[in-house]
């Protein structure tokens, strides 16, 4: 193998690999007081191996850069954390808020805190999760003596009041009153903190940092066996297994054994055969049980999904068994109605908690509404976002649990034929849901680190809890992308009739993008006004191709006619229906985002203008 080497390669890259493979059995590099050694690597230690350019001796993800020589970091989803410690006994790594760092007392957190899938990291027993609630306009809460503020300002300087408490403590109160939310992980000891000494501060639970663990249960049967001889597995940049890093300078296959030329060709003949007998077994076993009945097609999605699940594992969200789901929803008794996807019943969690349990339908596909509606919501932490407290999966059974929405959805409250029905509700009620929504599809657009795309907003998808405050719920079409990202492909029609911008099925009407929701959206509003089914004459046409055209003509005696009590009343409808109007544009690159929709609804009448009527065609 060393003789093959030299030959295939120049002298200098023969060097360089030499070089690169001693280095990385040798001596732990330093960073600051942190030792650096395998399976961990420094960023700009990389050679070509194989042919693969940029790869490294170590596991995927687990580069620390060295700034100066002095401060370690490590690349998280939502930026850079800095390493205070690698126990390699243990295997944990341990890691501090840089933002901690620069200002103790009261730092600033952007972001959740999420382990992408690429790091071979999850979270320990020793760290768990908390809930970091700020800008907050109460300073205790009610019934919750236990819940004290934190002895510092808001996280964003605005001077009000900010709470932590663990994640699986009840929240909705503050959900209420507190405009941002983010999830932290913390060492268990921060829960020992009194929370009326002056180290109750943001900074001062953060500055304990917290801690993850390497995964070696992802490596390759082929980097398993390498680490068992005193190899060192290599990677590429794609997180692919390129060799095994010998002592001696060679890069093998799998391990480092050394052997006769003649007996590896025996073992290759050996395991070629013997690897067709079993293939052979394999295709006749399969044959058999179908044919004679033995085999499911359905439960060929499961091994997708567990896979998903594995490679998901950061995700917060606690998992429960089949036989915990019928016990919280008394063999699902009560039933609150169904979707697209699944029906939905009512349960209680053992704490007391209602909850919302979602029953997936069983599907063909490879369970991609499951796997779509728990990555998505996973990855938030929203007011305006219903929240996701557990999943079930259990062979073809799969359940998603939510909080409870003792409201239901909006469909029921605001298109109702009856406008007498108790159910209806006000203008300013309208509004308010109008400027939820919209804040909760900018947040998932912008505002969590991994981009949101909904592809199916509608009223049956809007919750509405105790005080009527809108929830986006229902990510089962939903796609993830990057942030950099501005548009994607996506294969098929995806959400409900009517409600569908015109991108999604036609490819000469512009790409598909987050501006797509921002159409559904506006579609939604102009629903919502109710205009169809109260001023409409009986000759024209209730569909949506002629209401926007409609309303865009009558604008003005519309809005007096729906609020006769009051000018604000008047204001309100009209920024409805202007938003609704430019939303709803044929041409994405025409609409708004959903940044410029808050802006506009949360501004005067004075400054909206209608959009050109020829946009409406």
């Amino acid at each position: 193998m060393a003789l093959a080497l030299r030959r295939r390669l120049p002298l200098p890259l023969s060097l360089l690999l030499a070089i690169f493979v001693a280095a990385c059995h040798g001596d732990a590099s330093s960073c600051g007081k942190v030792e650096i050694k395998y399976p961990f690597y420094l960023s700009n230690e990389t050679a070509e191996v194989r042919r693969n350019s940029n790869s490294y001796c170590g596991y995927p993800g687990l580069a620390i850069d060295c700034n100066d020589g002095r401060d370690p970091m490590l690349r998280l989803d939502n930026g850079d954390y800095n390493v205070t410690d690698i126990n390699y006994s243990s295997s944990t790594i341990s890691l501090a808020y840089p933002d901690v760092i620069e200002d103790e007392s009261c730092p600033r957190i952007h972001d959740n805190v999420t382990v992408p899938p690429a790091l071979w990291l999850y979270f320990p027993g020793s760290t768990t999760m908390y809930l970091l609630f700020s800008n907050c306009s109460i300073s205790s809460l009610a019934g919750q003596p236990k819940i004290e503020p934190l002895n510092c300002a808001s996280s964003d300087g605005g001077g009000q009041y900010s709470f932590l408490i663990p994640s699986d403590m009840p929240h909705e109160a503050l959900s209420r009153v507190c405009k941002q939310a983010f999830l932290v992980p913390v060492l268990r000891r921060a829960s020992q903190i009194d929370q009326t000494s002056p180290q109750w501060t943001i900074g001062g639970i953060l500055n304990l940092g917290f801690q993850l663990t390497w995964d070696i249960t992802r490596r390759s049967s082929n980097c398993t066996k390498c680490d068992n001889f005193s190899g060192r597995c290599a990677y590429n940049r794609d997180g692919e297994f390129v060799g095994c890093l010998c002592t001696n300078g060679q890069v093998s296959d799998q391990d480092c054994t050394k052997g006769h030329q003649k007996r590896s060709r025996i073992y290759i003949i050996a395991s070629a055969l013997s690897s067709l007998l079993l293939l052979c077994l394999l295709i006749l076993a399969f044959f058999l049980a179908r044919n004679y009945g033995l085999l499911s097609s359905k439960r060929k999605e499961e091994p997708t999904i567990e896979s998903f699940m594995q490679n998901n594992g950061h995700l917060y969200t606690k998992r429960y068994t089949f036989a915990e789901v019928k016990r919280m929803t008394m063999s699902f008794s009560v039933k609150l109605g169904q979707g697209g996807f699944g029906d939905v019943y009512r349960g209680n969690l053992s704490d007391g908690r209602q909850v919302a349990v979602k029953m997936l339908k069983e599907s063909k596909g490879d369970g991609e509404g499951f796997m779509n509606e728990v990555a998505s919501i996973s990855r938030t932490s929203h007011v305006n976002i219903v929240m996701l407290l557990g999943f079930c999966l259990h062979g073809s059974k799969r359940a998603l649990i939510y909080e409870y929405m003792p409201n239901g959805s909006l469909e029921s409250y605001a298109f109702n034929n009856n406008f007498k029905c108790e159910n209806t509700l006000t203008w300013e009620k309208l509004f308010d849901i109008t400027i939820g929504t919209a804040r909760g599809l900018e947040y998932l657009h912008r505002g969590c680190n991994t981009r949101i795309v909904h592809f199916d907003i509608k009223p049956h998808n809007i919750f509405l809890d105790q005080d009527f405050c809108p929830k986006i719920s229902d990510f089962g079409l939903a796609k993830l992308c990057l942030n950099k990202e501005s548009a994607f492909s996506v294969v098929g029609a995806r959400g409900t009739i009517g409600c569908i911008a015109p991108e999604v099925y036609s490819k000469r009407f512009g790409t598909v993008s987050s501006k797509s929701d921002v159409y559904s959206y506006g579609m939604m509003v102009l629903e919502m006004v109710g205009a169809r089914d109260k001023n409409i004459n009986a000759g024209i046409e209730s569909s949506s191709q002629y209401f926007p055209q409609w309303i865009y003509e009558h604008v003005d005696e519309y809005c007096l006619s729906a609020s006769e009590i009051n000018g604000d009343t008047t204001e309100l409808v009209r920024k409805m229906i202007v938003v609704g109007l430019w939303c709803r544009q044929m041409i994405p690159t025409d609409r708004p985002t959903m940044t410029r929709v808050v802006e506009m609804l949360e501004g005067s009448t004075s400054n909206l203008e209608l959009p050109p009527k020829v946009l409406l065609s």
